[in-house]
């Protein structure tokens, strides 16, 4: 009971804020039953006048709420399913800057968690330069043998697991409590959202395993031309402290610097571009945030990525998925297009390919009629998803993480260079994986891995040979022998019988009553 109040004094607190900032003047009343309309109206009466833009609205009761709301915020922004496309759109805007914590309480941090005293470890160790809701950065000196170097230091906020984990608590709350009493509720799964944002903070909350993301794309990465990823230093990084290489670069918001340097826009803006494909199809896990703020251009002009704290994965499927669609697109090959959305399963069989292939016509035709610096790739693939709703297409959450990022790298890209032809720069990317995979080598290989794993199974074959024999001599013994069952066991199945026969009874008069009330009032 005391926790169920706790939460509901919480939620209430959110909804407060919620209506004092004018978030509830952004809902639709119209779809709303007349009891729910009647609670927005009396939310409605606290709302502080001129409360500006949707945008500004949202944001400003999300960062009140606190980080987690920050966090869920930016997480519904890739979710278009679940809130709807402007009010996505408007999430992605929420900016995660908060001030810094005190520093001495992030040396404090960073000496327990690495187990040495801070003058151990560090030569030099400055103020915060950069803060967010989870971590702040420090910029420090180390000493390798007779050499300096600079690293730069994430370290996590006191207390902020704590808060979390009470705040997803409310949510899971809120979320039980709308799939209970919210039949049409169900269908975006509130539990399930809760739980990939659970899973997501969970990996923010543990530095060692951004750490562990950032040695996984530097590994997969090495050999890519113009990209590259700050080394982790292992010995100076634990549960709540990251630490990393320093990266001396210029963000690539900052055009001015960029020409300074001598550095390409239009060059970085197609390796920004030709480096977020290449990871999401050659190894299906890309950087999920990658913003402005979190790319910068070193001094030889490659483009460097940091804060590796949202990554995305997708498999096999989905990137020859995104790989023949795009290229599809590409070449006009529409039917082909549908066709793989049927091979991956993705739009029920019982749909005409025909009509599918007609209805993607109808986007593709328009783009090949724009100049290439018309065409936005990201806002193909979100009038893509929105056509295959139509056909039934469930929804995906690995695919619009994907179409999402894409959306944030494609503006980054078009940032450098406006009339940059966003196909002419994916084209080569895009074949060259269809070539490698889907071409000859490609089925060579498909050959050689279910060689490998028809071996596996003839050689596990005398082991499941020799269980099925021995299961067969079991059930023999048991038919033989009759099944004992113990008194408890009796108890139980008699009590779970007397439970079936007594709904049956109740279930009986209910309907009893129905037609009986139905003779007299109709």
């Amino acid at each position: 009971m005391i926790p169920t109040l706790v939460h509901a004094a919480r939620l209430a607190r959110a909804g407060f804020v919620f209506a004092r900032e004018g978030v509830f003047g952004l809902v639709d009343p119209q779809v709303l039953p007349p009891a729910a309309r009647l609670g927005l109206k009396l939310a409605r009466l606290v709302e502080r006048r001129g409360t500006g833009t949707r945008a500004d609205r949202l944001t400003a009761a999300l960062t009140r709420l606190g980080p987690t709301y920050v966090k869920l915020g930016q997480f519904l922004s890739t979710r278009p399913d679940v809130v709807g496309a402007a009010i996505a759109t408007d999430l992605e805007a929420l900016q995660d800057k908060v001030p810094p914590f005190d520093a001495k309480e992030a040396e404090r941090i960073v000496a327990e968690t690495l187990g040495a005293p801070l003058d151990a470890l560090f030569v030099s160790f400055g103020p915060p330069i950069a803060a967010a809701s989870i971590a702040q950065v420090h910029r420090a000196t180390v000493k390798d043998g007779d050499s300096l170097r600079d690293v730069a230091v994430k370290v996590l906020r006191p207390r902020v697991a704590d808060r979390f984990r009470a705040d997803l608590s409310d949510y899971y709350f809120a979320a039980r409590l709308a799939e209970r009493f919210a039949p049409e509720s169900r269908r975006l799964k509130p539990v399930g959202i809760v739980d990939t944002l659970a899973r997501s903070m969970a990996i923010e909350l543990d530095l060692r395993l951004e750490a562990a993301a950032a040695s996984e794309m530097a590994e997969r990465t090495r050999d890519d031309p113009g990209f590259r990823v700050p080394v982790v230093d292992w010995n100076r990084t634990g549960k709540s402290v990251l630490t990393t290489e320093w990266i001396e670069g210029i963000r690539l918001g900052d055009r001015a610097g960029l020409a300074a340097a001598g550095i390409d826009p239009r060059a970085l803006g197609q390796t920004v571009i030709q480096s977020f494909l290449r990871h999401a199809l050659r190894d299906g896990f890309f950087h999920a945030d990658m913003h402005q703020g979190n790319l910068f251009a070193d001094a030889a002009g490659n483009l460097v990525a940091v804060d590796f704290g949202i990554m995305g994965r997708i498999g096999p499927k989905e990137r020859r998925f995104l790989a023949e669609i795009l290229l599809g697109f590409i070449t006009k090959q529409y039917r082909r297009v549908a066709e793989v959305h049927f091979e991956a399963g993705y739009v029920p069989a019982h749909h005409s390919i025909d009509e599918f292939a007609q209805a993607i016509r109808a986007i593709g035709e328009p783009i090949h009629s724009r100049t290439a610096d018309q065409i936005s790739m990201a806002h193909l693939l979100s009038l893509l998803f929105e056509v295959t709703g139509i056909f039934d297409m469930k929804t995906r959450t690995e695919l619009i993480l994907l179409q999402k990022t894409m959306v944030v790298v494609e503006g980054v890209a078009r940032s450098l260079d406006p009339r940059l032809d966003i196909w002419t720069s994916s084209e080569p990317v895009v074949r060259e994986w269809i070539t490698r995979n889907l071409g000859p080598v490609g089925r060579i290989e498909e050959v050689g891995e279910g060689a490998r794993s028809l071996a596996k199974i003839v050689g596990e074959a005398p082991a499941l040979l020799g269980r099925a024999a021995m299961l067969s001599e079991r059930i023999d013994d048991l038919t033989r022998e009759g099944f004992v069952l113990a008194p408890e066991s009796l108890k139980g199945i008699g009590e779970a019988e007397a439970r079936r026969n007594r709904w049956s009874t109740v279930a009986l008069w209910v309907i009893a009553a129905l037609l009986a009330a139905n003779l007299i009032w109709g």
